[in-house]
C-alpha cells in the first residue's frame, strides 16, 4: 500500500436510531459525537435504519397488492381494437 493515501480505518459506534442498538465495528467514518465504550472513546454513527429494524429482516414487510402490475396493465388494456 502507499503511504498516506488511504483514509483512517478505526472503531467506531454504530447506533440505530429506530431501535436504539449499539455495536462496535471498524469503519472510515467519523463524526465530532463520541462515547466511551469499554474505557475507549468512540466516534458515534447514527442510523436510520439498520438489519435489526429493516422491515425485511424483522418480518414486518408487507405486500403491496396481491395483483401485479403486469396483470393489472393487460386487465384494463389488453386485447384492444380486435
Amino acid at each position: 500500500m502507499k503511504p498516506d493515501i488511504h483514509p483512517d480505518y478505526h472503531k467506531v459506534l454504530f447506533v440505530d436510531n429506530a431501535t436504539g442498538n449499539q455495536w462496535v465495528s471498524r469503519s472510515t467514518l467519523s463524526s465530532d459525537q463520541t462515547k466511551e465504550v469499554d474505557g475507549e472513546e468512540l466516534p458515534v454513527i447514527r442510523l436510520e435504519i439498520s438489519a435489526e429494524s429493516h422491515p425485511f429482516w424483522t418480518g414486518q414487510q408487507r405486500a403491496m397488492d396481491t395483483e401485479g402490475r403486469v396483470d393489472r396493465f393487460n386487465k384494463r388494456y389488453g386485447k384492444r381494437g380486435k
